[in-house]
């Protein structure tokens, strides 16, 4: 139950801000202005890209545009590998933080009950949560704070949140780059491709008898 509880209130906090400022910043980053935006800053303009990326962990980022124009400012090659390390820093970030929390804060957050079955279903899931979440919504920055705070390991994590921010962010740089705008594409590509790409993996992992724990 608190497991649940937990989600619920971690999805509140990622949605407060959007109610707040959301408009404001949807207005700033549409297309076009988030172009312009990333050009005040014109050789470190990529570096304002990824922390905008990272940002939107805690505000209403609208990260798919962000990442486009990456693809606009830099082409699809570049722009796309800036907008997935974006991607995947934000994800990081928001693991790493709650991983950090240690087990102790979390057992007492979560209780004995639901901390154990937390742990039981990033364990066996985990990896299929985060590759099919990524795509979402609000769904991304939950998922990773409590893979973090049921500790889900490392290596699981961070391959499925790799597999599921590199090709959400050339799909977007490449549309970006192109001037058009395919979002039933786009959502295909980053919703179907990372369920593939784990797929394999987790054959790899098998067929070498590696244990990832």
């Amino acid at each position: 139950m608190r497991l649940i509880l937990l989600f619920v209130i971690l999805a509140s906090l990622v949605l407060v801000p959007f109610f707040i400022w959301g408009e404001t910043l949807m207005s700033i980053f549409s297309q076009q202005g988030s172009v312009d935006w990333l050009q005040q800053f014109d050789s470190w303009a990529w570096v304002a890209g990824i922390l905008l990326l990272a940002a939107d962990l805690v505000l209403p980022i609208p990260a798919t545009l962000v990442m486009a124009s990456m693809g606009f400012l830099y082409g699809p090659w570049l722009g796309g590998l800036l907008a997935a390390f974006g991607s995947f820093l934000s994800g990081a970030i928001a693991y790493g933080l709650c991983r950090q929390l240690g087990e102790p804060p979390a057992r007492w957050l979560l209780g004995e009950r639901d901390f154990e079955r937390g742990q039981i279903l990033f364990a066996k899931a985990g990896g299929w949560i985060v590759v099919l979440s990524r795509w979402l919504p609000v769904f991304p920055e939950v998922i990773a704070c409590m893979a973090g705070m049921t500790r889900m390991s490392q290596i699981k994590f961070h391959t499925a949140l790799a597999i599921s921010a590199i090709p959400m962010g050339f799909v977007y740089a490449f549309i970006g780059q192109a001037g058009v705008d395919r979002p039933i594409l786009a959502l295909a590509l980053s919703a179907g491709v990372p369920p593939l790409l784990w797929l394999l993996i987790q054959k790899y992992w098998r067929k070498k008898g590696i244990l990832v724990d």
